[in-house]
């Protein structure tokens, strides 16, 4: 290689954005749910811990427990949400909700939870399949491997028309699941009925940042 070459890989790669750079959010078709630098738009539900969601270097937070959970402030039914998050602290558990009622239930069976968690941690070494991270809490298992490790930001995309939802970790789907299809949790499970509901983040443990929150409304089909 000449050095003219290696000097422009070198440049390229000093001058690349790093994981930690913002990313452009202006995919056609799409529009923005968190403004990076507060929580309009955005409703708390529930929780006994006031301090528990922030906003910091334009990502919202979740630190601590007891915070309840933050949602849109209009509900959403096929769609298909796209954001980042990263696992700040070993350990931390959150989730994403889907089709949530605006109450302060028990939303990941009124409605529908997308696990966040840092399933490698040796606290979760005996959980179910079904409570790794980008699984359908309860529901649906993701398939395992496809976590960044704490500290580094992870891809998350939910695709949800009709019954149908897939979900994309790090660009691997991770499940692609009709929700229809489980009879035996009906009863147990009454979000798996609804068709439309709030977009949501659980404050469940630890600290996970999320942003780059944007979304797209789909027609069915």
């Amino acid at each position: 290689m000449s050095c003219t070459a290696a000097f422009a890989t070198l440049i390229a790669i000093v001058l690349a954005p790093g994981d930690d750079a913002p990313r452009p959010t202006d995919e056609p078709g799409f529009a923005p749910l968190f403004d990076g630098e507060s929580i309009d738009g955005w409703e708390r539900f529930g929780g006994q811990n006031p301090d528990a969601w922030k906003v910091e270097d334009s990502c919202l937070v979740m630190d601590g427990k007891g915070g309840g959970w933050v949602g849109t402030d209009r509900d959403f039914g096929d769609f298909e949400l796209r954001l980042r998050f990263r696992i700040a602290e070993p350990g931390s558990n959150s989730g994403v909700y889907l089709r949530a009622p605006a109450d302060t239930s028990h939303i990941s069976r009124t409605g529908m939870e997308i696990q966040i968690l840092d399933d490698g941690h040796p606290r979760y070494a005996d959980i179910q399949p079904w409570q790794r991270c980008g699984s359908i809490y309860h529901v649906a298992p993701a398939d395992p491997g496809h976590l960044e490790p704490p500290g580094a930001w992870n891809d998350l995309e939910i695709r949800a028309v009709g019954p149908r939802v897939v979900i994309v970790l790090n660009g691997r789907t991770v499940v692609d699941d009709r929700i229809d299809r489980h009879p035996e949790l009906e009863s147990e499970h009454t979000g798996l009925g609804r068709e439309a509901g709030r977009i949501g983040l659980q404050c469940h443990d630890g600290r996970v940042e999320f942003r780059e929150l944007r979304i797209r409304e789909l027609g069915e089909g």
